[in-house]
């Protein structure tokens, strides 16, 4: 057999991934043990007197709770907002 005439061809994808499935997951499961986990950490620092560390870690926190909602949003309205841009 000559290589030339050697074809492969690739499988069609069987189905989709189910992105909203994995969004609604992270947010229902993983973030809140997160948010536990950070409120933990901010508990034992505020009661060992760090308070402008906690001040500071918390700000962070919220800026970047900020992002992911604004994340989300685009991942959700995303679609809407390029149709209404390029149409």
């Amino acid at each position: 057999m000559i290589a030339t005439e050697l074809v492969i061809l690739a499988a069609e994808p069987s189905g989709k991934i189910n992105t909203e499935g994995i969004v609604t997951f992270f947010a229902s499961n993983i973030a809140p043990i997160l948010l536990a986990i950070l409120g933990v950490i901010f508990i034992g620092r505020a009661s060992r007197g760090e308070i402008s560390k906690v001040l500071t870690s918390s700000a962070i926190a919220i800026v970047g709770l900020a992002f992911i909602a604004g994340a989300a949003t685009l991942f959700f309205v995303g679609e809407s907002i390029i149709d209404l841009i390029f149409n």
